[in-house]
């Protein structure tokens, strides 16, 4: 790491940590969607949309420590990338969710438990990632675990839609659960652009 003589503002990686944390909540609705009927989903949903709106909260205040810092730990880009990127995460996981309950989905397609499966435990490594990023060690498995994890995900989506092209469901159900799984594969992405961030802020402080 090279060697700095100024003083670097800290904070950033208590908010980092806390939007990390807040995106593993989102996920543990994600779970706790799957196994609930539909007279449930409503309330999952509404403690989706508050955890939601704390990560805007927590983006936010890492936008408003950033314009009122002189210095910052790492480059401004990079900050406003990986916060950026975490908010987009949390963004798509209530988005799901509120589509799930908004289009009446009676039964989720086989395939989706994967999905989420995958996003949980790319949630799991970014709240235990972000905390490295004050001393940058030990984040090498990190990002490369999330981007296989991301892989998986493509994997996942595919089949998931030749299973809902198969014939089996109608037009308008094909459209809506498209939709859902299509959003779940935009949050698999924003965590490995978060990854992606987090590599690129290593290799400059190398």
């Amino acid at each position: 790491m090279r060697f700095r003589l100024t003083p670097r503002e800290t904070s950033f990686y208590d908010m980092f940590s806390a939007s990390a944390d807040n995106i593993v909540t989102g996920s543990k609705l994600l779970m706790e969607l799957l196994g609930a009927d539909a007279s449930a989903r409503a309330e999952i949903a509404e403690r989706m949309r508050a955890a939601e709106h704390a990560g805007d909260d927590a983006t936010h205040a890492i936008f408003h420590q950033l314009n009122s810092s002189f210095i910052t730990p790492f480059d401004r880009e990079d900050i406003y990338n990986l916060a950026s990127s975490l908010d987009d995460i949390m963004d798509f996981m209530e988005e799901a969710v509120d589509l799930v309950v908004l289009y009446n989905i009676e039964e989720l397609p086989k395939g989706v438990e994967q999905q989420i499966e995958v996003l949980a435990r790319a949630a799991e490594l970014t709240a235990e990632a972000m905390p490295s990023l004050r001393t940058m060690d030990n984040l090498t498995e990190y990002w490369i675990e999330v981007n296989r994890l991301e892989n998986q995900a493509d994997q996942i989506h595919r089949k998931l839609l030749a299973h809902l092209f198969n014939g089996k469901y109608d037009a308008i159900e094909v459209l809506k659960l498209k939709q859902i799984v299509d959003v779940l594969e935009e949050a698999a992405d924003a965590f490995e652009h978060v990854a992606n961030t987090v590599e690129t802020i290593a290799v400059k402080e190398s």
